[in-house]
């Protein structure tokens, strides 16, 4: 059916201009509102008020407008249904066939920092969804455009089909209409409880109902392996440095994995205030430190197992200096990708002109983080079959005030920021997790294991000769004497645990006939 009719309201009006003048061109009649009526008639296009068409003047600062019966009902009307037909006829309903409707930036309103909940209610649009939906569910006869990046395919549509749009083009339009109304009801939901949460007005931090709903940010060559398809989606709202926020300033394409890695990495980093840098292999940090030098940091770090870095991925807290590329681009060192909150010009030119670095490594600048940039309202989601689960993120981060020495020995002053250090790290080790580490960075890492006592002789090979006089720290509690007699017969001075063992008593007596300092910290971090 050829396109007489169309109603166009975006709050986004790139290339609005260039779609209403190829309609008008065509004979289409356009009704339009508000800010899109006032800049499709300043340039000269012929359009309609929708006041004028539907008799009923727009009120309530515009938020009664498209919400009437003329509107509705030309959209919703079944062509083919002689009562609907009829019904038109009766209350002179004229047909809508094109809508071109997208929506208050509601998204990008709460994305900023300050912004009220008078502010963020505001930009909740009603009459836009409503079309949207009315359109998508007529999609048998109204095309429903929602995407600016579509304008160029409706006219081209029109051009081949005598002005008509073809049923799959319909249906292909009416599946991302839906999908924007559920990503935008999504984000005002989430948002909109999230405030609730905030404010104390709700001590019950699951909503009844959870929607998640994200944008396609781009398609992926495959997923963890060749055969598994994947793509990578920003989700609505996200306003924390991010992987998904980051700037990909160069290199190839990201893949499942590396986006897997550049987030855990970041997560580590964000843990540290002085300059850090983590090394991460297989979503587990095989190398880690803190320095007063960045720089020093990344060299340490990189110590910490050489082996296992060539291949890495990089998170640094501070922006990448030309010592930082340098030492990066020597010796014959590879990684997969870095993140920094920046690079700076000399070190982002010396990275992208090196050969086998430049057209290969991906760098992403995500801003500048730490650990009050962290969203503690948002949620960890994993996806179970027939359903998924939500938590907190883990946010606990121990300090001195934290810890009880459980033995008779105490930790020096030194040991203590070691153990505090290797804790910190080992909340972003997968389970078992043991980290050693010897002035503030990591000697080595037991991760994953399925006994606690592996992950502890892991660590140690990993360690070598540096271990003597290392601390360690474990994610969950020792169940048996064991795990800790392997770590002192190797030559580790220092422990720490969260404790609560039904043989925390024979654990602490272990440590105390060798004059080991042990401290609980009451905390677990397991990470699954």
């Amino acid at each position: 059916m050829k396109i007489e009719r169309a109603l166009i309201s975006v709050s986004d009006k790139s290339g609005i201009e260039s779609l209403a003048r190829f309609l008008d061109q065509r004979g289409v009649e356009i009704l339009s509102t508000g800010g899109t009526h006032r800049v499709l008639t300043e340039a000269g296009i012929r359009v309609r008020e929708v006041s004028d068409y539907t008799d009923f003047p727009e009120m309530m600062d515009g938020r009664v407008k498209t919400l009437h019966p003329k509107i509705h009902g030309g959209i919703l009307a079944l062509r083919d249904d002689a009562g609907h037909v009829a019904a038109m006829k009766d209350h002179s309903i004229g047909r809508i066939d094109l809508v071109v409707v997208n929506l208050y930036p509601f998204e990008e309103t709460v994305a900023n920092e300050g912004t009220t909940r008078a502010e963020a209610v505001e930009q909740i649009d009603i009459g836009g969804p409503s079309m949207v939906r009315s359109a998508a569910k007529n999609h048998g006869a109204v095309g429903i455009v929602t995407d600016p990046g579509d304008y160029g395919r409706v006219m081209d549509e029109m051009e081949k089909n005598a002005g008509a749009l073809t049923d799959g083009f319909r249906r292909e339009l009416a599946v991302k209409a839906f999908q924007l109304t559920a990503r935008y009801d999504a984000a005002i939901a989430d948002w909109l409880f999230r405030q609730e949460v905030g404010d104390g007005r709700t001590d019950d931090p699951h909503p009844g109902s959870y929607a998640l709903a994200g944008k396609l940010r781009s398609v992926l060559r495959y997923g963890e392996n060749p055969h598994q398809a994947a793509a990578f989606y920003d989700v609505a709202g996200g306003a924390e440095p991010s992987v998904a926020t980051a700037d990909v300033l160069n290199g190839k394409a990201l893949s499942y994995n590396n986006l897997v890695d550049l987030d855990a990495a970041l997560a580590l980093a964000k843990e540290f205030e002085r300059p850090f840098v983590c090394v991460v292999k297989h979503n587990n940090p095989c190398g880690a430190a803190v320095a007063d030098r960045l720089a020093d940091a990344l060299e340490q770090a990189w110590a910490g197992d050489p082996l296992s870095a060539f291949g890495s991925v990089l998170a640094l807290n501070r922006p990448i200096d030309l010592a930082c590329a340098k030492f990066l681009t020597s010796e014959n060192r590879f990684v997969e990708a870095v993140i920094a909150p920046a690079f700076e010009d000399d070190a982002f030119e010396h990275l992208r002109t090196v050969p086998k670095w430049g057209k290969n490594v991906r760098l992403l600048a995500c801003g500048d983080f730490g650990p009050t940039s962290r969203a503690a309202s948002d949620f960890e989601l994993k996806r179970l079959v027939g359903g998924f689960l939500l938590q907190g993120r883990d946010l606990a981060g121990e300090t001195s005030g934290d810890c009880r020495t459980a033995t008779k020995a105490q930790p020096t002053d030194g040991q203590l920021a070691d153990l505090l250090f290797a804790n910190l790290v080992g909340k972003h080790v997968k389970s078992n997790a043991i980290v050693i580490a010897k002035d503030e960075r990591v000697l080595g890492v037991g991760a994953g294991q399925m006994s606690r006592i592996d992950s502890v002789k892991i660590a140690v090979e990993k360690a070598g000769d540096e271990v003597t006089g290392s601390v360690l720290a474990s994610d969950a509690f020792f169940p048996f004497p064991d795990g800790v007699e392997a770590a002192m017969d190797a030559g580790v001075a220092a422990i720490l645990q969260p404790g609560g063992s039904v043989r925390d008593d024979a654990v602490v007596e272990a440590c105390d006939s060798r004059g080991v300092p042990m401290v609980f910290t009451g905390v677990r971090h397991f990470r699954h």
